[in-house]
């Protein structure tokens, strides 16, 4: 039995699924003071964000997109960084200037979860799911439901 979210048939089966995981981690998290609107940064080029990008799924949750460079984004702009294909010491220095801030931060390309990010999402043949990273989620003023856990089993919000 797969684990994750299941891909579709398009060219790139990652792309609607990216979008629907990153919706479901941000309807299981909270952040201090509720804030109506999020804003996510993607930073660097990303392989699988094009529907993230576009907005629809993430709209219906209370969050925009923007494009940040990772000399440019900063936790006082964005509540959500997702980190695209960077290498290992830029993810760093991205995720090290979020640590102990409201922001939730997603890593498109580090399946050991080198970066430090606290979601690594896992590319598999059949689906998509993400390695939790505790100390990550711990340092943070972001509040994530221990059932965010059913996301990466399938479940779906």
């Amino acid at each position: 039995m797969p684990a994750g979210l299941p891909l579709g048939n398009e060219p790139d089966p990652y792309r609607a699924v990216v979008a629907r995981m990153v919706r479901g981690i941000v309807q299981y998290s909270r952040w201090p003071n509720n804030p109506r609107r999020l804003r996510a940064c993607v930073v660097g080029p990303a392989d699988h964000a094009e529907d993230l990008m576009e907005g629809e799924q993430v709209a219906a949750v209370g969050v925009d997109v923007v494009r940040r460079d990772v000399a440019n984004v900063q936790p006082s702009e964005c509540q959500i960084v997702y980190l695209g294909r960077l290498g290992i010491d830029e993810a760093r220095i991205v995720t090290a200037r979020m640590r102990g801030e409201a922001v939730l931060t997603i890593a498109e390309n580090d399946p050991a979860c080198r970066s430090r990010a606290m979601f690594c999402l896992l590319f598999e043949a059949q689906s998509l799911s993400f390695r939790l990273n505790i100390d990550a989620v711990s340092r943070s003023q972001v509040r994530v439901d221990p059932r965010v856990l059913s996301l990466a089993d399938g479940g779906v919000a």
